[in-house]
């Protein structure tokens, strides 16, 4: 039987593709104020400004393709069983290769109803106002917002229990509740954390080997480390 590897991914991973990370250092995402585009309370001021932004998002996942650290990750399901969690909302995980993955803030190519979050459609293009549910709600961008709650955290924690080994690749760590996942983590196992810069770990008691790198030079490195634990 193949052993459980889990990786917990951030925006660094895509970075490397040429996706800007969810937020710069002056606290703008693309040149917006969060607050504008990423909560109900931006939503429900201004939502032309919301869609547009998301469908410029959409417009530049089009152009952009999985890197090395995508595609080293999406190779290891030959030998491991392969669970990725991400907080990413773009799709490279799936375009390299990858099997199994669990986006925990949405998906940028699915919208949902404003009324409905369990009606969902695939949906590759813009979204503009006016187009509805079968009810007539109006769709948004199936993205979890600012104060929302994450649906898929529970299937995340059982995930990460399973672990056998756990790896996090471009994440401040910053970001709760997907930061707090990787306590649930078999204090036994070992634990690798991929960042070029990383943050500091506490209270975590697992062997952890940090590797301040990008994903695509440190999934080079780990992918030869794990080769013994098959």
């Amino acid at each position: 039987m193949k052993k459980k590897l889990v990786v917990l991914t951030g925006a660094g991973i895509s970075a490397e593709s040429g996706i800007k990370t969810f937020r710069d250092a002056d606290g703008l995402w693309e040149g917006h104020n969060v607050m504008d585009v990423a909560t109900h309370e931006g939503w429900n001021k201004n939502p032309e400004l919301v869609l547009d932004f998301y469908n410029q998002r959409r417009k530049q996942l089009h152009e952009v393709q999985p890197n090395l650290g995508h595609q080293i990750l999406a190779a290891l399901e030959n030998d491991f069983d392969v669970a990725i969690i991400t907080q990413n909302v773009d799709n490279l995980h799936e375009k390299a290769g990858s099997s199994n993955v669990l986006h925990l803030h949405g998906e940028l190519l699915k919208v949902r109803s404003t009324a409905n979050q369990n009606y969902i459609l695939d949906w590759p293009n813009d979204l503009n106002l006016g187009e509805v549910d079968d009810k007539e709600n109006q769709l948004r961008p199936h993205i979890v917002w600012f104060g929302e709650e994450v649906p898929a955290l529970e299937e995340a924690v059982t995930i990460v229990e399973k672990a056998d080994i756990l790896i996090i690749i471009g994440t401040s760590l910053q970001v709760y509740p997907a930061a707090g996942l990787m306590n649930f983590a078999n204090p036994s196992i070992p634990v690798y954390y991929i960042d070029p810069n990383p943050a500091p770990i506490y209270d975590l008691p697992n062997d952890i080997k940090i590797i301040a790198a990008t994903g695509s030079e440190g999934m080079k490195i780990v992918r030869k480390d794990i080769e013994k634990l098959k």
